[in-house]
């Protein structure tokens, strides 16, 4: 990964190179590319979803495992796991128990690549009256996060699907409501194009619970959806958001999800040789971005989460 200048558009000192970070789906669906992508750019964290078009909760144990070792003999910590709980494959109607099954086996792969915090959302509607949306979505995180509280590990709730994932005030109505240190946020730069809200203002009233953040750009589209752009040619105020997140303290990763030809939820996935070269291109551009010095050695204090 080139050097680049410590100048950046964000108007601050440059972030090191410790920082940052990728969900490795986006960048190829099997491991070995996904950790050969990932050193070759220099990062030193894999933030995990799927692998070979499997969620890791479906693997059998000794499978995990491997994947967990190869993954710490390349030298890349898990700072979070990505789980479908709550996300764009439920509806608010799916079996609750079978939810908490998908959060526990989850949590039992996590921690062997020695990660405790588990990505979810809080559940599209099934087509019922808002009102009751929002008490059973709010039921279901209150029950999910005392299942956290017992297995030890932290819920982080993107900004995306689900009851919560609407705007700040349903966010801060979601923490409020389950009121526990086991139920944090993990702020995606992007998903505002896709709900309708400005993300600088969305990440004002919510920084105090912000613990790992998604790298996104786009624009909204003639029809009202969201199209993804290379970091900085969107509209997401990206910099202004990395800004803000800095300025308030923040020192977690930044991991990026381009979103340019792997879209889950929409069942897109690029070829591989395409989906690894784009990739790495959005890599180097967010790094020029912020003013990343890819040549500032990490330590252990650069790169320890919020």
């Amino acid at each position: 990964m080139t050097t680049v200048a410590p100048e950046s558009a964000t108007g601050l000192a440059p972030l090191p190179i410790g920082r940052l970070c990728g969900i490795g789906d986006e960048a190829a669906p099997d491991l070995t590319t996904q950790l050969a992508v990932h050193h070759e750019l220099g990062m030193t964290a894999l933030e995990l979803r799927t692998v070979d078009g499997r969620g890791l909760h479906e693997l059998a144990t000794g499978d995990a495992a491997d994947l967990a070792r190869r993954t710490i003999v390349a030298g890349l910590r898990v700072p979070v796991l990505d789980t479908p709980v709550g996300s764009w494959s439920t509806t608010v109607a799916t079996g609750l128990d079978g939810e908490l099954a998908v959060l526990e086996r989850s949590a039992e792969v996590a921690a062997l690549f020695g990660c405790d915090r588990l990505r979810v959302m809080s559940y599209p509607n099934d087509g019922r009256p808002d009102g009751a949306w929002r008490e059973e979505a709010l039921r279901r995180m209150r029950v999910l996060t005392r299942e956290a509280e017992r297995l030890g590990v932290t819920l982080l709730h993107e900004n995306c699907q689900g009851w919560a994932g609407q705007g700040a005030e349903e966010t801060l109505r979601m923490l409020e409501e389950v009121g526990s240190p086991r139920l944090r946020l993990l702020f995606d730069t992007g998903n505002g194009l896709a709900y309708g809200y400005d993300p600088v203002k969305f990440l004002g009233r919510v920084l105090p619970w912000v613990d790992h953040v998604h790298i996104k750009d786009g624009v909204v589209r003639p029809d009202g959806t969201a199209g993804f752009t290379m970091p900085g040619e969107g509209t997401a105020r990206l910099t202004e958001c990395v800004r803000l997140l800095e300025e308030h303290g923040y020192r977690g990763d930044y991991s990026l999800e381009p979103h340019l030809a792997h879209i889950p939820h929409l069942g897109l996935a690029g070829d591989p040789a395409e989906l690894a070269a784009g990739y790495r291109d959005y890599a180097r551009r967010f790094a020029a971005l912020v003013g990343m010095d890819t040549t500032a050695p990490t330590t252990e204090k650069e790169t320890h989460r919020a």
